[in-house]
């Protein structure tokens, strides 16, 4: 299981910080001393789940349901090297993630993704949902035409900057495979190849992006239409 649910929380004393590797399956915990919680930043992520079938980060392809159940995934901890802010701003937002959408494809032989200003509307709602509520999961969206593909990821606010957060979806690429969803992965497990299957949907034109943060994490939503990750389909 690539996330599994986790959070910082105290235990007699030392700081315990629940996370997951990069896709490796694996739980650590890291001991620390109160003193250095502010070295780390914490980050998780979410990748769409399938059209015709709900597949979340860490769960089993299960039929087509509600996703107010689907649970949380834990944070990925991180050290960080330097305690000043990312750079922000919707420019820099837009730039980076079309720059890192159009790396990923020209790596595979794909044309680049226009930007949309509905979508990245759109991503901005729900982003600004999940920082308001705190929640961590996909929109509920209906079947049809007008469904939106959908990547998200959310990290301490203020600690990674935009090409990072892009940087996490493309590295999933180590473990991908282009044979038909949800067998993209050569660790069987779609969640550790979700987000950048999408990014590489040859079928997806056009994307658009938004991040909002609450008092503690950043949360950033990208669209896409036609959405991807179809079931029984390849990425391009």
């Amino acid at each position: 299981m690539k996330s599994q649910k986790g959070h910082l929380e105290t235990q007699k004393g030392p700081w315990t910080y629940s996370a997951s590797g990069a896709g490796d399956g694996d739980i650590a915990e890291d001991m620390m001393r109160p003193d250095m919680a502010a070295m780390f930043a914490l980050r998780h992520l979410l990748s769409l789940p399938l059209l015709t079938l709900f597949l979340s980060s860490c769960g089993p392809v299960v039929p087509a349901t509600p996703l107010s159940g689907e649970a949380r995934p834990a944070r990925v901890v991180e050290q960080r090297l330097s305690d000043s802010p990312a750079p922000r701003g919707a420019g820099l937002l837009r730039q980076a993630m079309l720059n890192g959408h159009r790396a990923a494809r020209a790596e595979v032989g794909l044309p680049p993704l226009t930007w949309s200003d509905s979508l990245a509307a759109s991503a901005l709602a729900y982003a600004q949902e999940l920082a308001r509520t705190g929640r961590f999961q996909h929109a509920e969206q209906v079947q049809g035409p007008a469904r939106q593909g959908e990547n998200l990821w959310t990290g301490t606010r203020g600690a990674y900057r935009y090409d990072e957060m892009m940087g996490h979806w493309r590295a999933e690429q180590r473990h991908f495979v282009n044979l038909p969803i949800p067998n993209a992965s050569r660790t069987g497990r779609f969640g550790d190849v979700g987000h950048y299957t999408q990014i590489v949907w040859a079928r997806s034109t056009a994307v658009g992006c938004a991040m909002a943060s609450n008092a503690r994490d950043d949360f950033l939503v990208c669209r896409y239409s036609p959405t991807g990750n179809v079931f029984g389909e390849r990425a391009f």
